[in-house]
């Protein structure tokens, strides 16, 4: 396969404007073509923590986008009535791996990976299909209505419901429920001062957290039916499922307006597929390791996903072997973390948080381990080496 030329990406959200900006680095001629007018991203903000930054550092704004956001790390896991069950560390968290854990609104980061890209290479309200894999003879083909281009590389960064993965592996399931809605909020809270916070109670959570321009980024996830919506406002299903946990919970609440909740049922790839390649496709992101949130690196594997894709742009077969068994072993782990702090009975929860405060007291770096081979990832080529081919 060829190692430069034309290539098409398929969807424009975080993992698809990284790797169109990785690929153009490494010499490739990219297409962004984005299905939505506008883009502008499904979502409030995103944790990234070092081993995205450190890709994004291969782009040449990691130092930008670590100035453009907030550290988070110091705060804790707490109850609903606000007992603190573990206290963490930003500088302890920086320490162990390289670099801090950040905070930043989803529209900050689109809009810097779009800037890496020259004018027009994106183009929005372009609803495109993938034709014709192609192999090692001949091009892909990709359909946007009564058009269709030939490239020698098509990346797959279409989303969870990616129909690009469709056609590339008709037989695999597909997405599956996990169990869980989310809500989040990106809003200002004048005059309330607390420590970041996630908060663990029986089939719920809650985190709280300051973005550096002076909003508060919150989340909730419960246990529901999938599909389900409240019977008035996401803001007043809020209230009566977290209006009386700790603060500064109920003030996020009073500050919200219910045009400012996003809802959205959690779905998850619970079967691996073969390869993250076939033909001159390549997947990405959610269309090709959609997980549960719950430990954040949803966002995170699709921009460390991009700089390998550019890597071995010409080698789709080292792709999937450098990116399959990774993304498989996190998303895996990020069931299990969900299966944990979304447990709903009450004797199991009360065990999971008496254990969680004995193993803070015995030593607060023991909940760091579960980012070990997490954080700690590096990407298989540096800065410097970007342009290189």
């Amino acid at each position: 396969m060829a190692q430069s030329g034309r290539a098409i990406v398929i969807g424009g959200g975080i993992g698809g404007l990284a790797a169109a900006a990785a690929l153009h680095h490494r010499g490739w001629d990219v297409t962004v073509l984005e299905r939505a007018g506008s883009l502008e991203p499904v979502g409030a903000a995103i944790s990234l923590a070092p081993n995205a930054l450190r890709a994004l550092d291969v782009l040449g704004i990691g130092e930008e986008i670590r100035d453009l956001a907030a550290w988070q790390g110091d705060g804790g896991l707490r109850t609903p009535g606000g007992r603190w069950l573990s206290r963490s560390s930003a500088e302890a968290a920086a320490a162990r791996f390289g670099g801090p854990l950040v905070l930043l609104p989803r529209a900050t980061l689109v809009e810097r990976l779009a800037a890496l890209l020259p004018p027009g290479a994106v183009r929005t309200g372009a609803v495109a299909a993938l034709a014709d894999p192609g192999d090692g003879r001949r091009p892909a083909r990709v359909t946007t209505g009564h058009d269709e281009s030939e490239a020698e590389l098509v990346v797959g960064a279409d989303g969870i419901n990616s129909r690009v993965r469709g056609a590339l592996f008709p037989a695999h399931p597909g997405p599956v429920y996990a169990g869980f809605t989310t809500w989040r909020v990106l809003i200002p809270v004048p005059g309330v001062a607390f420590a970041s916070h996630e908060t663990w109670g029986r089939g719920r959570i809650w985190g709280t957290h300051p973005v550096k321009d002076g909003r508060v980024y919150a989340y909730a996830a419960a246990r529901t039916p999938a599909g389900g919506r409240a019977p008035d406002d996401e803001k007043a299903e809020l209230l009566r499922r977290f209006g009386d946990w700790h603060e500064p919970v109920p003030a996020v609440l009073a500050a919200a307006r219910p045009e400012d909740v996003l809802r959205r049922d959690v779905h998850h790839l619970a079967t691996p597929l073969p390869a993250h390649h076939l033909g001159r496709v390549a997947l990405l992101g959610d269309a090709a390791h959609a997980m549960p949130p719950t430990l954040g690196q949803g966002g995170n594997q699709a921009i460390e996903d991009a700089v390998v894709l550019a890597h071995h742009s010409g080698d789709l077969a080292a792709y999937t072997a450098a990116r399959l068994p990774r993304t498989t072993a996190i998303a895996r782990q990020a069931v299990k973390v969900a299966r944990l702090n979304m447990a709903g009975n009450p004797v199991a929860v009360a065990v999971r948080d008496t254990v969680i405060a004995a193993l803070s007291k015995a030593g607060p770096g023991l909940f760091l381990r579960g980012f070990d081979g997490i954080a700690d990832w590096r990407p298989p080529y540096a800065a410097g080496e970007a342009t290189k081919r």
